[in-house]
């Protein structure tokens, strides 16, 4: 069961769809990899002074959150590892940024989030693909 929920994932996937699935894998992972996670690790002050503004209680615990999530998950996404929990984490991620920080911004100010959120939630409930390292997990005997 927890093998499942960490490396789960549909197999039998032509091609044209795994080839698909992991282009926008391992593109969306490497910009949040580098576009976001990279530049909140460690959390500057002005980071956590936002997260602490969002009324969340330990503001430098949750910008660690925040911060681990874009850089650990964006790296989890492009290698294709842990791609639903990891996944799980980004969308809640984004809703946050999406509905908590841009939440008074014009539509363009929100897109982006809301982008990287749609797509989270694509691979909460697809799974990586079979060009991953999950699928390599789940085959192993």
């Amino acid at each position: 069961m927890l093998k499942k929920i960490l490396f789960g994932g549909e197999s039998g996937l032509s091609t044209s769809s795994n080839a698909g699935l992991a282009l926008l894998r391992i593109f969306t992972g490497v910009a949040l990899l580098f576009g976001h996670g990279i530049g909140k690790m460690p959390p500057s002050e002005k980071f956590i002074g936002i997260v602490s503004g969002l009324g969340f209680p330990y503001p430098t615990l949750f910008a660690y959150a925040a911060g681990l999530t874009e850089f650990a998950g964006g790296m989890f996404l492009a290698l294709g590892l842990f791609t639903r929990p990891t996944s799980f984490f980004v969308a809640f991620m984004m809703a946050v940024a999406a509905f908590g920080f841009h939440v008074n911004d014009p539509f363009a100010a929100q897109e982006k989030a809301l982008l990287y959120l749609f797509i989270a939630l694509a691979f909460l409930f697809k799974g990586s693909g079979e060009w991953s390292l999950d699928s390599m997990i789940r085959h192993r005997q």
